[in-house]
């Protein structure tokens, strides 16, 4: 029989993060592979979220996304980075970040269109530009004195005639950069010179570390108008199991959107999305306290990567550490990835898999330190067996 998965998705199998839960699992391995806490969010809004279920808020919400959280991300935007949104226009809720992205792709491209991405990317980016019979671009971030950056050259000469989008992380997973205000002039000034549009990866903006600043692309001159900005609750409020994102863009982008969006799941879990506004108005507190926790942790996980032997990148942002396989004497991320369970009973994420220039990315593993202390230091202390 013929082979029925269409060819455009046929490098893409099981998600490595599928695969190594599921080798920690059968292992019993600590997992320091997929970046989910293993501690929930604030009290007050999973209470919220309980409440919205019990009062009957259980059926289909508007498509676009209830106007309680519509109108709290428009009102953080403003608040936080001085972005004017009309919530009703220019605010669309989605099913995580994840379908956010994929519905700005699928509607701003199509086959032939090209699409720039900085390697390594989180893997449903390859996946849904290749859904979009789109080409995917890659630009690829190297360490430069502790921390992972692009050439700006580099980025210059990847676009082409057929170039239609930029897809910009940061905070960036899986490098744990945070683009600075010249790297962001550089991509901002790539977009408004070849008129591209701008779809922007922005989860872990409130987990930056060290005093770094997020700044979304879109508050750069003459960027407003062309990007497209995706966020979600997931990450900020360490409930990555409710998949409740949003989009915030120019009215003709979210429509665009929209159109796509309406037809692969048409609405989000409303008492998540009620919930999430409250978060967003409310618990802004605990986000800081989960900033800081969560920096505690990185310093902690670094230095047991450091002590065990490898040569740790200590991450500006997000929940992962990067680690250089090559002192241990490994070469091959990807085999020590799935030989790690037994040689040490602990999981990460071999980082070339995010790569199209897999051998730039191939001494490189992933652990992730959204994890209690205990967690944390009973990994290390496994890893130090490598030795």
């Amino acid at each position: 029989m013929t082979e029925p998965l269409v060819p455009r998705m046929r490098e893409f199998g099981e998600t490595i993060f599928a695969e190594m839960s599921a080798l920690a699992t059968a292992t019993g391995s600590i997992n320091l592979g997929q970046g989910f806490p293993d501690e929930d969010g604030p009290k007050a809004m999973l209470d919220v979220a309980v409440e919205a279920i019990r009062s009957g808020g259980n059926q289909y919400p508007p498509g676009p996304g209830v106007p309680e959280l519509r109108e709290a991300v428009a009102e953080q935007r403003l608040e936080r980075y001085g972005l004017s949104y009309d919530p009703m226009s220019e605010v669309y809720a989605t099913v995580g970040a994840t379908e956010g992205i994929a519905a700005s792709v699928l509607a701003l491209t199509g086959p032939g269109d090209e699409v720039i991405v900085f390697e390594p990317y989180y893997d449903s980016y390859a996946a849904v530009i290749a859904l979009a019979g789109a080409v995917r671009r890659p630009v690829t971030l190297r360490p430069v004195e502790g921390r992972f950056t692009f050439d700006p050259d580099e980025l210059r000469a990847a676009v082409g005639p057929r170039t239609k989008a930029i897809l910009v992380n940061s905070p960036h997973n899986p490098a744990g950069t945070v683009f600075t205000r010249g790297e962001l002039e550089a991509i901002a000034a790539v977009c408004r010179d070849r008129d591209l549009v701008a779809i922007t990866d922005e989860v872990y903006e409130y987990l930056t570390f060290d005093g770094t600043e997020h700044i979304p692309l879109a508050t750069l001159d003459g960027m407003r108008e062309r990007t497209v900005s995706v966020s979600s609750a997931g990450k900020t409020f360490s409930a990555t199991g409710w998949k409740t994102g949003w989009i915030t863009a120019p009215a003709r982008y979210v429509r665009a959107v929209q159109t796509v969006k309406q037809f692969l799941t048409y609405a989000v879990s409303a008492p998540y999305q009620r919930a999430a506004a409250y978060a967003l108005a409310n618990e802004t507190a605990w986000v800081e306290e989960l900033r800081a926790s969560l920096q505690s942790k990185r310093d902690r996980l670094v230095a047991g990567l450091e002590a065990a032997g490898f040569t740790a990148y200590r991450p500006q942002g997000t929940y992962f550490v990067q680690a250089d396989i090559r002192p241990l004497g490994f070469s091959d991320g990807l085999e020590l990835a799935r030989a790690l369970p037994a040689k040490a009973g602990v999981v990460a994420i071999p980082t070339q898999v995010f790569y199209d220039h897999a051998e730039a990315g191939a001494h490189f593993v992933r652990f992730a330190f959204c994890k209690k202390d205990e967690v944390i230091d009973e990994a290390v202390e496994r890893l130090g067996r490598l030795a």
